[in-house]
């Protein structure tokens, strides 16, 4: 077999070329942040040159913003994951705050600070952004939704309850990436305000 029909073999086609692109730049995101995506960078971890990841991304912005959407929907997907493990929603939100607030701020939380900074400039990222950050709320809605509908909790606001949570959530975990204000526990505090919202005791968010 000729040399020539290997290599022809060995191409890859666009989508898989595409696939790898995507992986590399979500890969390199979660390793050393959202603004560390570039075109060198992600042509290097494929191993290619970077003309090629220029023909086979629809532009660097993009990529970007498909990076994002890559690292915060996998979050988001082991969060859920995560808080299904029990039927009460107290339990299950008490699981969440302990998900989102490890003993160090997560990889993924950088890749949010860094998606606000950046999609100031990057409007395919910020609608991306944005898009993410409804699904956060939806989640977290639907999931005080479900504890009232079980008699958990009273005749709240699920949707503003889950974008006040949100806001707590992004602003503690922002802060957390410069190591300001450990103690109390950024879940403790989160708690009880949470449980404030909610109208029960703080130890009824504990897992």
């Amino acid at each position: 077999m000729s040399q020539a029909s290997t290599v022809r073999r060995m191409r890859k086609t666009p989508a898989e070329r595409r696939d790898e692109i995507a992986a590399a730049a979500r890969e390199i995101a979660l390793a050393e942040g959202l603004d560390a995506v570039t075109l060198r960078a992600v042509a290097a971890r494929v191993g290619v040159a970077p003309g090629l990841v220029a023909h086979h991304a629809d532009g660097m912005d993009a990529l970007v913003a498909e990076a994002f959407g890559a690292v915060v929907a996998e979050e988001l997907a082991a969060v859920v994951a995560a808080m299904r493990v029990t039927d009460a929603a107290t339990t299950r939100l008490g699981i969440l705050l302990d998900t989102v607030f490890g003993e160090e701020p997560s990889a993924v939380t950088l890749v949010w600070v860094q998606g606000w900074a950046l999609g100031t400039r990057n409007e395919e990222l910020a609608v991306r952004v944005r898009a993410e950050m409804d699904a956060w709320q939806r989640a977290l809605a639907a999931e005080i939704d479900r504890g009232r509908e079980r008699g958990e909790f009273g005749a709240v606001d699920a949707d503003a309850i889950a974008w006040h949570l949100l806001a707590i959530i992004d602003g503690l975990g922002a802060q957390g990436l410069v190591r300001w204000r450990a103690d109390p526990s950024r879940a403790d505090l989160t708690r009880r305000a949470l449980a404030a919202l909610l109208g029960v005791t703080p130890d009824a968010l504990r897992t």
